[in-house]
Order: structure tokens, then sequence, then C-alpha cells
């Protein structure tokens, strides 16, 4: 059962970032001023319009590789780059979201040092 338990918590870490990018996609797909409305979302939080791919590309990408395990290490170590800045620039206006993204960085630096989990790519190659 213990084995289980490191791929579960990866499928959970890697929920939060592939989870919500899906949901933005979604809402960006839903409404022909979507893409509008959230590069103005990010402008309020002091993002250039800029940052809106490179996010969603981060988010996508390091939380799809999360979630199958593949090159779970070099994405966790992404992941967790990505929380610390979130939780500084979006921190500064809701403390809240600050120590959730930090406590993210913990799970994903944790994941980075034990990234040999059950049930990944990684270990098919093994």
């Amino acid at each position: 059962m213990n084995k289980y338990l490191s791929a579960v918590g990866r499928i959970f870490l890697a929920s939060t970032f592939l989870g919500v990018v899906i949901l933005k996609l979604i809402a960006i797909q839903s409404s022909p001023e979507g893409y509008a409305q959230y590069k103005q979302m990010l402008g309020q939080v002091g993002l250039g319009e800029n940052f809106a791919p490179l996010l969603i590309l981060i988010e996508l990408i390091g939380g799809a590789a999360l979630f199958l395990g593949f090159k779970t290490k070099p994405a966790a170590y992404l992941l967790a780059s990505l929380a610390v800045f979130m939780a500084v620039v979006i921190g500064r206006f809701s403390p809240e979201t600050f120590f959730i993204y930090t406590g993210l960085a913990g799970g994903f630096l944790t994941l980075a040092l034990n990234p040999n989990t059950t049930c990944s790519l990684d270990n098919l190659k093994k």
C-alpha cells in the first residue's frame, strides 16, 4: 500500500496545475473574449500579456509530465519554480494564496528529491 502513496501524491500535485490549466482552457474557449479576459486578469496582478501563453504552456506540459510520471524530477523543479513565482506575484494581493503556492512548492521540491514513484513512465524505462 505504501508504494502507491507516492504515486497518489504525485498525481495530486500534478492535478493542481493540470486541473487549473484545463479549467482555464475551457473558460478561454467558452467565450469569444475568454483569452482577452485571461490576459486582463494577469494584468491585474502585474503580469504582462506575454505571460498568458507561457503560463498555460508550463502548467499544461509540467502538469501532464508529472501526472504521467515522465521526467518527474525536472517537471517537479519547473512547477516548484512556477509555484514560488506565483506565490510572490499573486501573494502580494492575497496572503492565503501565498501560503498555498509555497506549500505546493514544498510538495514539488519533495517530489523532485524523491522522483521514483510507482505507476510512472520513468519506471518503465528501467
